[in-house]
Parts: structure tokens; C-alpha cells; sequence
């Protein structure tokens, strides 16, 4: 991702370590997000899971639940309301999951305004997370 050097600096994730072991390693992503609710990435997998199982509220929810967990962690961390959140640091990627799951969410149950919302803050933050989640 090059930078735009008059822009704000990119807003980078802190590491939940913890938290990513136990979902690498296969353990229940609801587990997880039960000992680790601020971890967007299991929230997002939730989602993700839900989406594919066609249950779209509970997609909506969980989605919901991870960009909001993600948003707290983005000011935390410095960021102003806009500005790039890289998909290529790996703790972001869980907020940027679940900001696509909520827009894949919003469209499947027509809340149009939201899912454009969630397309254009995800290419916002950085195109690259929208190829790789598919929500272009």
C-alpha cells in the first residue's frame, strides 16, 4: 500500500495474540469471542459463518458486534474518522472483515444505504481489503 504523505499516517491494530492463536488453532470462534470480546476477527468469523449458512440477522449482528469492537480500537489507537486502516497488518483485517460482513448483510436484507456505507468505508480504508473480501 504506498502512502499519501500529505494524508494521516495508517491506522494500525494492536496485535491480540492471544485471542489470534486460539482462532488459528481451531478453537470455536463463538469461544473466542467469549473470552476475547474486543477481538474483531472472531466476531467477523461469526458473520462470515453465519452469511454462508444463510442466516443473514445473526450475520448482521455479529458483523455489527466486530465493527463496532473495531471502531473502539481505531480511535484508541489514533485514528480521526477516516484515513488508511491496512488490510496487509494482520489485526486489521478483523475489523475490515466484519465491516464487509456488515455490508454483504445490509444488502441481503435491503438496507441499501448501509451497504454502500460499509463498500465505500471499506475502500476507504484501503482497496485491498475490499478485493480480498469481495465487497466492491
Amino acid at each position: 500500500m504506498t502512502h499519501n504523505l500529505l494524508g494521516p499516517e495508517p491506522t494500525l491494530l494492536p496485535e491480540h495474540t492471544d485471542a489470534q492463536a486460539a482462532l488459528d488453532s481451531g478453537t470455536d470462534p463463538s469461544a473466542v469471542a467469549a473470552e476475547h470480546p474486543d477481538y474483531s476477527e472472531a466476531w467477523a468469523t461469526l458473520a462470515e459463518r453465519s452469511l454462508a449458512d444463510g442466516e443473514t440477522v445473526a450475520a448482521y449482528a455479529y458483523a455489527r458486534t466486530g465493527y463496532h469492537r473495531g471502531l473502539d480500537q481505531l480511535r484508541r489507537a489514533g485514528w480521526k474518522g477516516f484515513g488508511p486502516v491496512p488490510w496487509a497488518h494482520r489485526p486489521n483485517q478483523g475489523f475490515l472483515r466484519a465491516l464487509a460482513a456488515l455490508g454483504l448483510a445490509a444488502e441481503r436484507i435491503d438496507e441499501s444505504e448501509e451497504h454502500e456505507r460499509c463498500k465505500t468505508f471499506l475502500a476507504d480504508s484501503d482497496p485491498a481489503a475490499a478485493e480480498a473480501t469481495g465487497l466492491k
